[in-house]
């Protein structure tokens, strides 16, 4: 469907936008289309809808291990992980079908405003069904670690079959002994760093190894949460933020935070980045480093996903960083909403989309009715079908609106 988003304040890679944003079969137009569907946005921000740089979708409703102490590199706690599996509720968690644990992450990640995933496993069918919840990084190779050659492709055979336009992925030193600092000096002699080398974690690299970094042109992808959690530290994220080789994934529930919201209010404020640097981390950036031309911003011929916000005053992304994911007003996926607030649901309409009444940790919502299996909603903490249909809710757009 073609619509129209009137009277918002849209941020653009030129600065904030007030100029109507018309939207034409999924993509960012350039013009207005006469008969198409307008709302009004008055009061509110768009943003564009977020990248999560790193995920493994298919083990967010695993419990996770409990520790007292920190390990010294993800190896130890996988080591440790092995007993965990004999947990009754880590074996009932993994019975559930992997497709459906597969929808259920990527639905976690649409509720707090993540449109697009790098999910860093192998592929499966059910990433190729036409209505999973989010896009995902398809053009890329991966390599598990180093240290782990037994998961996913072999790390040399994967780098060379990598092209070198598409981003290649791999955990790396993740952690904080000598083993993790000797990864980037190993991958490097093993000829698998370069310009498109993405490096996950990076916790153990050494000021000399970021400068190594930078000089190839390699990135790095932060999920501080989950570093606290299994290393009780993380990376300083400072000179790779500025030089524009940083992305911020949430990494999984097993050991990351709930999601990619929660992940940047953990940040904001501390280790000197700014909002508008974080935002980046999540949109422009990230779509920089992993290769999406038409993604993380808002621009002619860019994808149309989306995050809409009331404007709540004083610096623009203030009003998306530190959110909730039950705050935010939308989430636009390919130009038409997904989930959002009741008063959203002429848009709904108008695209054809069915939806139904959900809570969400405690607000009312309308789910696109495709993604609300039952049992996808059931993996999800805080998400919840309400009974009945969803009835026709006053809208705050209207036809026609200039």
């Amino acid at each position: 469907m073609n619509a129209t988003l009137c009277h918002a304040a849209t941020i653009t890679p030129e600065g904030i936008s007030r100029a109507p944003l018309p939207i034409r079969a999924g993509r960012i137009d350039t013009t207005v289309t006469p008969r198409g569907y307008r709302m009004d946005l008055r009061d509110h921000l768009i943003f564009p809808g977020l990248i999560n740089a790193h995920e493994h979708l298919q083990v967010n409703a695993v419990p996770p291990l409990k520790a007292t102490t920190p390990f010294s590199n993800s190896y130890a706690w996988i080591d440790a992980f092995q007993a965990h599996f004999e947990d009754p509720a880590v074996i009932a968690a993994l019975q559930v079908p992997k497709t459906l644990r597969l929808r259920h992450g990527a639905m976690k990640n649409l509720l707090a405003g993540t449109t697009c995933v790098a999910h860093h496993d192998p592929w499966h069918p059910a990433l190729d069904t036409e209505d999973f919840p989010v896009a995902l990084l398809r053009d890329y190779g991966w390599s598990y670690a180093p240290g782990w050659p037994g998961y996913g492709p072999p790390m040399v055979a994967s780098f060379a079959a990598t092209p070198h336009d598409c981003p290649w992925m791999i955990h790396l030193a993740e952690g904080t002994d000598a083993i993790a600092r000797a990864e980037l000096a190993q991958l490097d002699q093993a000829g698998c760093l370069a310009s498109n080398s993405v490096l996950i974690h990076g916790v153990g690299l050494r000021e000399q190894d970021i400068e190594r970094v930078l000089a190839v042109g390699a990135a790095v992808v932060w999920c501080p949460s989950s570093n606290f959690v299994l290393l009780g530290q993380t990376l300083d994220p400072r000179r790779l933020c500025v030089a524009g080789r940083l992305a911020l994934g949430s990494d999984s529930r097993l050991s990351g935070a709930r999601d990619l919201l929660e992940e940047l209010n953990g940040v904001v404020d501390r280790y000197e980045l700014g909002t508008w640097q974080l935002l980046e981390l999540v949109t422009s950036r990230a779509a920089h480093i992993l290769r999406m031309p038409l993604r993380g911003f808002i621009s002619p011929g860019a994808v149309a996903d989306m995050v809409i916000v009331e404007d709540q005053g004083g610096v623009e992304a203030r009003s998306l960083v530190g959110l909730h994911r039950s705050q935010l007003r939308a989430v636009v996926r390919d130009g038409v909403p997904r989930i959002a607030d009741p008063d959203f649901a002429e848009w709904f309409a108008a695209a054809g989309i069915e939806t139904v009444p959900v809570m969400l940790d405690g607000r009312p919502k309308l789910l696109a009715k495709s993604l609300a299996e039952p049992a996808c909603i059931a993996l999800e903490p805080g998400l919840e079908l309400v009974a009945g249909q969803a009835g026709r809710h006053k809208c705050a757009a209207a036809s026609g609106v200039d």
